[in-house]
């Protein structure tokens, strides 16, 4: 099969105005619930989410990163300050946030402004870490060249032996928390013929307003 043939006909469900919740968050929670339930294939994650940053030349990267939270109105996640959708988001805050959950023939689109959390949180989130997860974040200089996977594996070797006799290891400066405070959410159901279900969620002050758009 070529590329030009590959399509799915998306015939699982529909959405319309009177299915969501006047708040966003506690549709996108109802989603996030449905998404995760015992029948969802085991190798979906299902907090994955495609983060798009720019730096202020409007140069565009996108990778995959890890919901960690919602909170106070706002899209948690956690990564390198220093690394290359870092400094693309210190230098524009302004970012999107994807969410594919295919089982469901769902999207969540998520557009806003990024902030940094607390250090405090920061620090009690790489507590909850994994003890690898916590090495590696110390030992890599996320986004920066280098020589070769051998200086990485002997930099995780010797940091593991340095903690060999106990477990509190940093949380790295350079480490921390993000915040993203949504200006639209966008809702999409995928529907026969490509004509699909896309609600969209903009903030008007402290509500919001509802507005279909054409698939």
């Amino acid at each position: 099969m070529t590329f030009d043939q590959m399509r799915i006909s998306y015939t699982m469900a529909g959405l319309s105005e009177s299915d969501l919740d006047a708040d966003p968050f506690k549709q996108f929670v109802h989603w996030f619930h449905n998404a995760n339930a015992d029948d969802k294939p085991e190798w979906l994650e299902i907090n994955a989410m495609t983060l798009a940053t720019a730096d202020s030349a409007g140069r565009v990267t996108s990778r995959i990163v890890l919901l960690k939270g919602v909170e106070e109105g706002r899209f948690l996640f956690f990564t390198n300050y220093l690394s290359e959708k870092g400094l693309q988001m210190e230098a524009n805050p302004q970012v999107s946030l994807c969410f594919f959950w295919p089982h469901l023939q769902r999207q969540v689109r998520i557009v806003g402004r990024v902030t940094k959390t607390s250090r405090e949180a920061s620090v009690a989130y790489f507590a909850t870490r994994p003890r690898g997860s916590r090495l590696g974040a110390n030992v890599s200089s996320q986004s920066q060249a280098v020589p070769d996977r051998k200086v990485l594996e002997q930099a995780l070797s010797d940091w593991d032996q340095r903690y060999s006799d106990h477990d509190d290891i940093p949380c790295p400066e350079h480490w921390g928390g993000y915040a993203v405070r949504p200006d639209e959410i966008e809702f999409w159901q995928g529907r026969e013929s490509r004509l699909h279900d896309r609600l969209v969620y903009h903030r008007d002050g402290d509500a919001w307003r509802i507005v279909r758009l054409a698939p």
